[in-house]
């Protein structure tokens, strides 16, 4: 199987019916199950896979979803480029509900979760100071903006939730000039870079987190509701952007790993989990 293009967003973006033709199949991975079977379909003619991200009934949550077993199984698909989608919290007055945000820059405040394949038998130290594709994330900007949507370029912070921020983080984040805030970004940035897939971060926000004075304290119920204003929105996009990517990729992303492999080559097929040796590191393992 060679599917080009993955997505993991909401479950809301499945139910919106862009996806036609679909298939689900079950991947199973060395990190355990995904968070759901991937549905292979098509998006304006061109293969797509696609997972929610906490699963169909948004049962997993953010610190309890299985990242790698989630990226992994895109890889195995032959997934080079990925789209993360995500709702997020404003951080700036100008960036208001229901606005775009395409994430450029990220910062990690989680502390339970697995963000590296490379933990038994293996050191690898992958390049990070850009987290996203340029390019992926340049085309998603401009998609977007044609759409009409405001958008902007952002800084995400990913907290470890599932609590929303307390009013002194809130305003600590604002005073580090970070944008958006929310609990799923960081570890699929890095575990795509991992395995030299190109991805960007799609945001869609929906509210001004608790530091704006004058607003309602963010509840879960202005969260859902302003989820599903963005919905349609969020699905015209994904459909305008999907036939976009046919690239040839030129950008740092598909060899992240080409001086990150710290273990001898010849040590590597000794080492560490083989299922992942075989998969992210082959090019490595046939030199």
């Amino acid at each position: 199987m060679s599917i080009k293009i993955g997505i993991i967003g909401g479950s809301g973006l499945y139910n919106v019916g862009i996806i036609k033709n679909t298939e689900e199949i079950e991947v199973e991975t060395p990190f355990g199950k995904p968070s759901d079977k991937l549905t292979i379909g098509k998006i304006e003619n061109i293969e797509v896979a696609f997972l929610p991200r906490h699963g169909k009934n948004h049962q997993f949550p953010p610190h309890k979803v299985n990242y790698r077993a989630n990226v992994f199984a895109m890889k195995e698909c032959g997934v080079e480029y990925l789209i993360s989608t995500a709702a997020v919290g404003s951080l700036k007055k100008e960036i208001k509900p229901c606005d775009f945000v395409i994430a450029n820059q990220l910062i990690d405040r989680t502390t339970k979760r697995e963000t590296t394949f490379f933990d038994e038998g293996i050191v690898v130290h992958a390049g990070f100071a850009d987290p996203f594709c340029k390019i992926l994330s340049e085309l998603a900007y401009k998609t977007v903006d044609d759409q009409g949507v405001d958008v902007h370029n952002g800084t995400y912070i990913c907290m470890e939730g599932p609590q929303f921020s307390t009013r002194a983080e809130s305003n600590l984040y604002r005073s580090w000039n970070v944008d958006v805030i929310g609990m799923t970004l960081a570890p699929e940035a890095k575990l795509a870079r991992e395995a030299e897939i190109c991805s960007c971060g799609i945001l869609t926000v929906t509210d001004y987190d608790c530091w704006y004075e004058g607003e309602e304290d963010v509840t879960v119920a202005s969260v859902v509701e302003n989820l599903k204003k963005n919905d349609k929105n969020m699905a015209d996009i994904i459909k305008k952007l999907v036939p976009k990517i046919k690239y040839e990729r030129t950008c740092e992303c598909k060899k992240a790993l080409d001086n990150a492999v710290i273990t001898p080559r010849d040590q590597i097929t000794k080492k560490g989990n083989q299922q992942v040796n075989k998969v992210l590191l082959k090019r490595f393992i046939q030199k």
